[in-house]
């Protein structure tokens, strides 16, 4: 860690706006945070430090939405993502992860941009439970590949038409489930240092701080308001995954 002058405000600078959109929409931690991280840690480190903090992120935010958590509506997304991590890890051996990178930003441009000239888009009336599952698996195969942890499902509850927090407290537990899976890989495969842990350390203070001010902000929009921050999250996703 020499060198740090300017190196761990930006650190924590980053950490921080991270955690706080990641409060406040549910998703897209990592793309915040790592948009910065990846000028001053190595992407090992990063991705190390994405699950860590998405994990503590994630895991709070559940908490503080626990009473609006429906396990029926829950569990295949959890049971397809469950499935779908090992895949999108394996298929980390022959694939090119800036090849799917790149076909996500696409879609999520596209999705984004449809979406927000048609206000009242509402598509997934049906499917079930079964469609969930697949909608959970897919999800995981790409959260193995790339640590997009809820692209997929956000997308899909937002189709669903449910209610803000009955979204969150869809997307948010199987981001959670995602998180976990990736943090035992990781661990297995030894890529966590002595200096990934030192910044984790020192960025736990600015994740919490950054989470519970997106909550209290969470709290105060309707649901107009909810649906385009989602929208912009996912335009400007989708616009970093392409560049």
């Amino acid at each position: 860690m020499d060198g740090i002058t300017l190196e761990l405000p930006l650190f924590l600078l980053a950490t921080l706006a991270g955690a706080f959109i990641a409060g406040l929409s549910g998703f897209a931690f990592g793309l915040v945070a790592a948009s910065l991280w990846l000028y001053i840690l190595t992407p090992s480190q990063s991705a190390a430090l994405i699950v860590a903090f998405g994990l503590l992120v994630q895991g709070y935010s559940v908490w503080k939405l626990r009473r609006a958590l429906d396990w029926r509506k829950l569990w295949p997304f959890v049971a397809g993502a469950t499935l779908g991590v090992p895949a999108g890890v394996t298929l980390l051996t022959w694939s090119d992860p800036r090849n799917v990178r790149i076909a996500v930003g696409i879609l999520l441009v596209i999705y984004s941009l449809y979406a927000f000239f048609r206000p009242s888009l509402k598509l997934a009336t049906t499917g079930g439970r079964i469609g969930d599952a697949i909608v959970g698996f897919f999800n995981g195969v790409l959260g193995g590949l790339t640590g997009l942890a809820g692209i997929l499902v956000t997308i899909w509850c937002g189709l669903r038409g449910w209610p803000k927090d009955a979204q969150r407290a869809i997307f948010q537990p199987v981001a959670v489930a995602i998180f976990l899976m990736s943090g035992l890989w990781l661990g297995a495969k030894g890529t966590v240092t002595a200096d990934t842990i030192k910044f984790f350390v020192l960025g736990l203070p600015f994740v919490f701080a950054g989470t519970w001010l997106g909550l209290k902000l969470f709290g105060r929009i309707d649901e107009a308001m909810f649906r385009k921050i989602v929208l912009a999250l996912l335009l400007v996703s989708g616009a970093a995954l392409l560049l």
